[in-house]
C-alpha cells in the first residue's frame, strides 16, 4: 500500500496550479466564484435554520413529541454527512460540477416533498434525502476552495466563505419567522425548494470545473476507500478533523435546542428567537473576518485555534453553571450572552482546524472535504437528540452537550494534533 505521507506536501514550498488547467480562469472569477461557493456553504443553515423557528408548530402540526420532531434536524443532518462520504470521492473521479448540478437537483425535489409530508415520520424520511443530495453542495464547495488556493491564502478564503455562509444564519430565522406570519411551516419548504432552484441555475451557468481531467483519479470505490484510509492514518489531519467535528457538535447542540431553550422555557417569541439567533451569528461572522483579515499570517493557525477552543469550553461551562442554577435562576439575558460568546468563537475553531487539515493534502482534495464533513455532520447528528432526554423544561442537557463536544475537542487536538510541536507549525508540514 503507498505511503499515505505521499499525500502531504511541503507546506513550505508553494504548489503552483497547472498553467494549463481551468484553475487560473476561476481565479479570474473571483468574486462570482466565491458567491457561488458560499452559497453552497449555506445550503445547510439554510436548509436547517430557515426551520427552527417552526419546531414547536410542527410538534402541534404532526402531533409529535418534542424529541421525535427534533429527529427531523438529526435525519438532515445524517443525510448530509452520509451523502459527502459518496459525492466527494465522485467529485474527484468525475470532476466538481457533474456531481454538483445531480446533487441540486434531488436537493430541490426532496425539499418540496418535505412541504407535503403528512406525518412526522415521512417528514424524518424526506429530511434524510434532503441532507443525502444537499451533502454535494458543502463537499464540493471545500474541494473547490482546494483546489484554487493553498496556505495563508486559503484560510483566508474559508474565513471569507464563513462572512458570506454567516449571512444565512442570521438572515434564515428571520425569513422563516416572517414566512410563518403568512403561512404555516410548510411554507418554509416551498421557500427553501426555489433557493435550491436559483442556486443550481446559477452554478450550471457561471461555476467552472477545477479539477481538470489530469489530476482526476480513474480508480472507483476500492481506490476511493484507500485514499481515505490513507488521508485516516495521518494523525494530525485525524486530529483536526475530529477537533472541528466536535466543536460543530457543541454548535448544533446550541442549533437543535434553542428554539425550545429560548421559546419554550423563557418564553419568547419566534421573532425574538429570530434577532437573538442572528446576533449569534454575526458574532461568528465578525470573529471569522477577524481570524481572516488580521490574525491569519500573523499569528500560527494552531496559536489561534487553541484560544478559540479555550473561549468555548469557558463559554459552555459558564452556560451549564447558569442553566443548572449554581448562582441562581438566570434569565434569557446572561444565557443568551453566553450563547453569544460560544457562536462567536465558532467562527475562529471551525475554519481554521478545516484549514490545517486540508493543507495535509493536495490529492484526493474530494475525499479529504468529505471525511471533515461526514464526521462534523455525524457527531452533530449524534448531539442533536441529546439535547432533549430530559425534556422540554430544562436547558442543562444542552449545556451538558456543548461542554462535552468541546472538552473532547480539546483533547483531540492536544493530544493528535501536537499544536506545540514545531513539526505542526501553521503550515501543517507532516510527520
Amino acid at each position: 500500500m503507498p505511503d499515505s505521507r505521499a499525500h502531504i506536501p511541503d507546506p513550505t514550498k508553494a504548489t503552483a496550479p497547472d498553467p494549463r488547467s481551468p484553475v487560473r480562469a476561476a481565479r479570474r472569477t473571483g468574486l462570482l466564484v466565491t458567491l457561488i461557493l458560499g452559497g453552497l456553504t449555506a445550503t445547510p443553515p439554510l436548509a436547517m435554520d430557515m426551520y427552527l423557528p417552526a419546531l414547536p408548530e410542527v410538534t402541534d402540526s404532526l402531533h409529535a413529541p418534542a424529541a421525535t420532531v427534533q429527529l427531523t434536524l438529526t435525519a438532515c443532518l445524517a443525510g448530509m454527512a452520509l451523502g459527502q462520504l459518496v459525492v466527494g470521492p465522485m467529485s474527484d473521479r468525475w470532476g466538481r460540477r457533474r456531481p454538483l448540478l445531480i446533487g441540486l437537483a434531488v436537493y430541490v425535489l426532496a425539499t418540496a416533498l418535505c412541504a407535503v409530508a403528512p406525518n412526522v415520520e415521512t417528514l424524518v424520511a424526506f429530511r434524510l434525502a434532503q441532507g443525502l443530495a444537499g451533502a454535494s453542495g458543502i463537499v464540493i464547495a471545500r474541494a473547490v476552495v482546494r483546489d484554487l488556493y493553498d496556505g495563508v491564502d486559503m484560510a483566508r478564503f474559508f474565513s471569507t466563505l464563513m462572512l458570506i455562509s454567516g449571512v444565512a444564519p442570521i438572515i434564515a430565522p428571520l425569513i422563516g419567522a416572517q414566512i410563518l406570519r403568512g403561512t404555516d411551516w410548510r411554507g418554509v419548504f416551498v421557500v427553501l425548494a426555489a433557493v435550491g432552484v436559483l442556486l443550481a441555475l446559477v452554478v450550471w451557468a457561471r461555476l467552472p470545473e477545477t479539477l481538470p481531467p489530469e489530476r482526476r483519479h480513474a480508480g472507483g470505490v476500492g481506490e476511493a476507500l484507500r485514499a481515505m484510509r490513507g488521508l485516516l492514518g495521518d494523525l494530525p489531519f485525524t486530529g483536526y478533523m475530529l477537533t472541528g467535528g466536535f466543536a460543530f457538535a457543541s454548535l448544533f447542540a446550541y442549533i437543535a435546542a434553542s428554539p425550545f431553550v429560548v421559546q419554550e422555557i423563557y418564553g419568547a417569541s419566534p421573532q425574538t428567537y429570530s434577532l437573538l439567533f442572528g446576533l449569534n451569528s454575526v458574532g461568528l461572522v465578525i470573529c471569522g473576518q477577524i481570524n481572516g483579515r488580521v490574525l491569519v499570517g500573523r499569528v500560527p493557525l494552531e496559536r489561534v485555534t487553541a484560544v478559540g477552543l479555550a473561549v468555548v469550553v469557558a463559554a459552555s461551562a459558564a452556560l451549564l453553571l447558569m442553566t443548572a442554577g449554581v448562582f441562581g435562576e438566570a434569565g434569557l439575558v446572561p444565557v443568551a450572552a453566553g450563547l453569544f460568546v460560544l457562536m462567536s468563537a465558532m467562527g475562529i475553531v471551525l475554519p481554521n482546524a478545516q484549514t490545517l487539515a486540508l493543507l495535509r493534502v493536495r490529492h484526493a482534495a474530494g475525499s479529504a472535504s468529505a471525511l471533515l464533513g461526514t464526521s462534523s455532520f455525524l457527531i452533530g447528528a449524534i448531539a442533536s437528540p441529546l439535547v432533549g432526554v430530559a425534556g422540554e423544561h430544562t436547558a442543562v442537557p444542552m449545556a451538558v452537550v456543548q461542554l462535552a463536544a468541546a472538552l473532547v475537542a480539546v483533547a483531540c487536538f492536544a493530544g493528535m494534533c501536537r499544536p506545540w510541536s514545531a513539526r505542526t507549525g501553521a503550515a501543517g508540514e507532516g510527520r
